[in-house]
Parts: C-alpha cells; sequence; structure tokens
C-alpha cells in the first residue's frame, strides 16, 4: 500500500541518519544511486526526503547505508515536499540559484511561453543532470540541465 506523509519531520530525521552514513561510509551519491538501480538525482533527492522510492530501491539503498527495515519503509513514503524553509535561503550555493531565478525568472517564463504557449514545466515528469565541464577561459563550468515535461493550460 502507498502511504504519505502528513509532515516532513520523519523524513527529515531520517535524510539525517542517512547523510551521516553516507558520510561514515565514505559513498557517493553516484554509489547510492547504482544500488538503487535510479538516477542520481532522483535518488540523491529522495534521501534528502523529497521523492518516495520505490521498494526494492528503498530496501537497496537501506542495505548500502546501514540503516534498518523501518527506515526503508520510510523511504517509500510519499514526502510533504519543499526542502527550503521560508524567506530566502542562506546557503551560498542554494542562494545563487536563488538569484539566478530573480534575474532570469521572468525570462524564462517568456521564453517558454513564447516557444511552447501557456502552460508549465512539470517538476514531478521531471529530468535533472549536473556536469562539470572544461572552461575554454580556464578553470570549470557546471552545466545544468532541468528537462521538465511541458504541460499546457486547457480551458474549461
Amino acid at each position: 500500500m502507498v502511504h504519505a506523509q502528513f509532515d516532513n519531520t520523519a523524513r527529515q530525521a531520517l535524510a539525517v541518519k542517512a547523510v551521516d552514513a553516507k558520510i561514515r561510509k565514505d559513498l557517493s551519491w553516484r554509489e547510492i544511486a547504482d544500488a538503487a538501480g535510479l538516477s542520481v538525482a532522483f535518488v540523491t533527492a529522495a534521501v534528502l526526503g523529497q521523492h518516495p522510492l520505490p521498494r526494492a530501491s528503498a530496501e537497496a539503498t537501506a542495505e548500502l547505508l546501514g540503516l534498518d527495515a523501518d527506515d526503508a519503509l520510510v523511504l517509500r513514503t510519499i514526502p510533504t515536499r519543499g526542502s527550503i524553509p521560508g524567506g530566502i535561503p542562506t546557503d551560498p550555493t542554494i542562494y545563487r540559484f536563488h538569484e539566478m531565478l530573480q534575474v532570469y525568472g521572468t525570462t524564462l517564463k517568456a521564453l517558454v511561453h513564447e516557444e511552447l504557449g501557456d502552460g508549465i514545466i512539470s517538476a514531478i515528469n521531471f529530468r535533472l543532470d549536473v556536469k562539470k565541464v572544461a572552461d575554454p577561459e580556464g578553470g570549470e563550468r557546471a552545466v545544468i540541465t532541468l528537462d521538465g515535461k511541458y504541460l499546457p493550460t486547457k480551458p474549461f
């Protein structure tokens, strides 16, 4: 049976426990995702409390991290989503994404609507990828791909 959390306390506590296990075992998110058999972005989000994992993935993740059967069960529950409490984020990395949306949010909206029409980009039917590439001017650059299904507004 599918179960949903009504408050994110259990998922937050599990996220703390899971990240601690990840650090103690010196695992990467990629290694955890490989054990779960799903994408690194999805599994990372799930372990951090933002998605439910299918049974086999939850059990494999729990086993790799040394978590118990109760933890595996919580990994399967549908969370109350949202990982950034109210207000402007203070973590510098998260803040920069906030800043990017402050600067480019209206541009993204204008371009999405011009190209696709009135609607939204799903964060549920969604793919995320992060890659490191060489910067031709020296150093490195981050390439972040957000790939969401477009859902048009339907008049009724």
